[in-house]
């Protein structure tokens, strides 16, 4: 009989003891992390309504899937990779765990030079290394009007710039919605809400890959 109570008691405690530990990991990876989008009008949801956009998309289909993530919209229409060094200081305030970067589209649009584009987005993310801050750059690709060199060397940035900095690439933004016309808003450049649900499913796995460096840099 004491032999019974006393395999109870023990049975009882390991219990307890799974469920307190349990609920301290789920205590830990509820938190959730600090995300900041900084972008130009793909990234603000330019033409589209707020809750169509990709930051409340992309929050919604990492909370579907369990993954605790607050994103901040620090998308700009109209900017460029020096546009976002300008501001990035108050667009990624203290606190911030990471950084989704989706700049370079208008600089390609306007023909600025790659080695400009370039020399704002190592500036960015050497600051955004200096604070910590994990970073998940989305690359950009140049339309094909502004010749071989061009071309060659804009798209160069995102691969080196993310191999430098050991960066997380999405090589392409736009992969699966640029030129797909039922994908876009009637300027062919913008993605109307189906275009947007097609980044989101496909920069997901990037995304999560990215909230799980911040948990492994956080003390256990």
């Amino acid at each position: 009989m004491h032999q019974i109570v006393r395999t109870v008691l023990a049975a009882a405690l390991c219990g307890a003891g799974l469920v307190a530990a349990t609920a301290e990991r789920s205590e830990g990876a509820g938190k959730p992390v600090k995300i900041v989008a900084l972008g130009d009008s793909l990234t603000a949801g330019y033409g589209l309504p707020g809750q169509d956009g990709l930051v409340p998309r992309l929050e919604a289909a990492l909370a579907a899937k369990g993954v605790a993530a607050e994103i901040v919209n620090g998308g700009v229409s109209g900017d460029t990779a020096s546009d976002g060094l300008a501001r990035l200081d108050w667009s990624v305030p203290e606190g911030t765990d990471a950084v989704i970067l989706e700049l370079g589209a208008n600089d390609m649009l306007r023909g600025i030079k790659p080695q400009v584009t370039r020399a704002a987005l190592e500036a960015i993310l050497r600051g955004l290394s200096e604070r910590h801050i994990a970073v998940l750059l989305c690359g950009m690709r140049a339309a094909p009007n502004l010749g071989v060199d061009y071309d060659q060397a804009f798209e160069r940035i995102y691969p080196e710039l993310a191999a430098k900095y050991d960066t997380l690439l999405y090589p392409f933004f736009l992969d699966g919605v640029a030129g797909e016309l039922s994908l876009d808003q009637p300027d062919g450049l913008h993605p109307n809400a189906a275009g947007v649900s097609v980044i989101v499913k496909r920069v997901l796995p990037k995304v999560e890959e990215l909230v799980a460096r911040v948990r492994a840099r956080q003390p256990s």
